[in-house]
């Protein structure tokens, strides 16, 4: 490739000489003023060969050649013309946005006459102006990654390397840094952007797709969309629930992947295969649900994807078989409700006036940008903050007077790694399991279901803080779910995790609350947001919307979108809601 900026010859590359090596005889490459997409599950090897090109690593057989420069032999010439954005935030928390930009600039070696004009543009590109004086800690999840951006671009480089800079940030900001670096590739920069968000890959203009540290595809993502045209259809029309129908549809030969949108399900057929599984599709609906119909629909990147890796987890959920079923169980009242809930810090109103309920089988979600209010808002009703006004109940018991029966009917992932980082699986799973006052023989039998479920039994000796992310998701659902309880709540539960994982995850809720568990999810995945059969968007603190997927996308539709995503609808939402209190103001 002629203008490419990074040439990798059939790398190698091994952390152990025992096991399967992280990236196995690659050849790709990296052409300037183009946006690179390098996607693929969790422990495919895309920071591996992020940070072999920044020469971070070295090959332990082939070569890569950065901008000109050989990584083995050149790694410092590599250091200095290369932006690295890493995947944990790398910047000082301590530091204001200005002292990490000043800090960078030192680091880089921006002359000190240069540095005003520097920080102006970065400043106005970034629209972080505004919080020069703000703690790096104290940012939004959004802006945390502008500033690291930011920091990146301290001298111009000709390659930019991005490691997953969206993850854990909101659909707009996601779409601001879309933006931003967009623009940067208009100026002949060439950009690797690591991801877990397909639809970010799609837009890409190319796409490096690594599985098990192999290459499975390289060339611009439609070709590999279009590899599944006429494979795709949509289940529409389904008056009853429709997870039953996607578990059922993911159970026919011949399905490999299956995802609910609003009210329809969507299903992908395996090559060679696809006549005689839509058939198989059709006689199930007529089965189940004889008002509903099956049509064609239009491939998507992430289709192509799961059908690149082999298929996704199907649709059983071992662990959904093995909680006891409460879906039967009537009294009458809602599990989860929030009443009134506000919360104010000082001057600061965080939450206002939030209000919801949350009836048995029912999954819920609170989406918004970062900082709206959501944690805050899911946090009151776990019992971890006290509310200032408002109420709050879980399974019949009030959060204020009876905190500490409520929360034993809840199970909790945060949105952090919380687990305890030094103490084995196995502690972790024990001490669980003694939190929640199971007796012996039942603490053992939930503890191997977890084991077993999460396929967790060649980590129990390992530490907590030490598995991979995946896992340490599994393990966290598993000790939120350890004494099978009536609400669930899950803020961003999969946060930076690969869409093969979200599915298993995806699998594992929707079987519970088909078991009658009630659920409260916070995302920022607006395809895990489909799942929900209610949503509440909220901002500045308040909920400006409530309704179903389906209902929030059609508020929004028009001539100018007439098939808007979900995405399209809480931009859309947000921007209208921002309007109206500046009109109010």
């Amino acid at each position: 490739m002629e203008d490419a900026l990074v040439e990798v010859d059939t790398v190698t590359k091994r952390f152990d000489d025992k096991g399967p090596p992280a990236l196995d005889a690659i050849s790709a490459q990296i052409a300037a003023g183009r946006i690179t997409g390098l996607v693929g599950p969790d422990g495919a090897g895309k920071t591996t060969l992020i940070r072999l090109i920044t020469g971070l690593l070295v090959p332990s057989e082939g070569t890569i050649s950065a901008l000109g420069f050989d990584t083995k032999t050149q790694a410092q010439s590599i250091h200095a013309a290369v932006g690295y954005m890493p995947q944990r935030f790398g910047l000082y928390e301590d530091l204001s946005v200005q002292e990490n930009l000043t800090l960078y600039a030192k680091l880089r070696g921006l002359p000190p006459a240069e540095r005003a004009s520097v920080f102006e543009r970065l400043l106005r590109f970034t629209d972080l102006a505004r919080f020069t004086d703000r703690l790096a800690g104290r940012l939004s999840g959004g802006m945390k990654q502008k500033l690291g951006l930011a920091c990146a671009l301290i001298q111009t480089p000709k390659l930019l390397l991005l490691d997953e800079p969206s993850v854990g940030v909101d659909p707009i900001s996601r779409r601001e840094l879309w933006q931003m670096v967009k623009e940067l590739t208009g100026e002949g920069i060439g950009v690797v952007w690591s991801t877990a968000y397909l639809d970010e890959a799609e837009r890409c203009d190319a796409v490096i797709l690594l599985n098990e540290g192999k290459l499975l595809f390289q060339g611009p993502p439609e070709d590999m969309t279009s590899r599944i045209a006429g494979r795709v259809d949509r289940v529409v029309d389904i008056a009853g629930r429709r997870r039953q129908v996607l578990t059922k549809a993911l159970a026919v030969d011949g399905v490999i992947d299956g995802v609910i949108q609003g009210r329809a399900v969507r299903v992908v057929y395996r090559k060679d295969e696809t006549a005689a599984a839509r058939d198989r599709v059709d006689e199930m609906v007529k089965a189940n649900e004889p008002k509903a119909s099956v049509v064609p629909a239009e491939p998507r990147f992430e289709d192509a994807f799961i059908d690149a890796l082999g298929g996704g987890p199907g649709g059983r959920s071992e662990l959904a078989e093995k909680t006891t079923d409460i879906s039967g169980k009537a009294n009458g009242e809602a599990v989860i409700v929030a009443n009134g809930l506000t919360k104010r810090f000082g001057d600061f109103t965080a939450a206002q006036g939030v209000t919801f309920t949350i009836p048995r089988g029912e999954i819920f979600g609170l989406l918004g940008p970062n900082g709206a209010g959501k944690s805050t808002s899911f946090k009151m009703l776990c019992g971890l903050l006290t509310p200032t006004s408002g109420d709050g109940t879980v399974a019949g018991f009030d959060l204020r007077r009876a905190a500490a029966e409520a929360r034993n009917r809840l199970g909790y992932m945060a949105q952090k790694f919380s687990l305890y980082g030094d103490l084995s699986v196995g502690q972790n799973l024990e001490f669980f399991a003694g939190v929640y006052g199971l007796p012996r023989k039942r603490k053992r039998e939930r503890i191997e279901t977890m084991i077993d479920t999460f396929d967790l039994a060649r980590f129990l000796g390992t530490n907590a803080k030490d598995l991979p992310l995946g896992f340490k998701q599994r393990l966290a659902l598993a000790c939120a779910v350890m004494h099978e309880p009536e609400a669930l709540f899950l803020d961003e539960p999969t946060s930076g995790v690969d869409p093969i994982t979200r599915r298993e995850f995806w699998t594992h809720i929707n079987g519970l609350v088909e078991r009658g568990v009630a659920v409260l999810v916070t995302t920022h995945f607006m395809d895990e947001a489909e799942y929900c059969d209610r949503i509440a968007l909220i901002y500045r603190s308040r909920t400006i919307a409530t309704g179903s997927p389906d209902a929030l996308k059609a508020r929004v539709a028009g001539p100018s979108m007439p098939d808007p995503s979900l995405e399209d609808a809480f931009i859309k939402l947000v921007e209208d809601s921002e309007m109206d209190q500046e009109a109010a103001a």
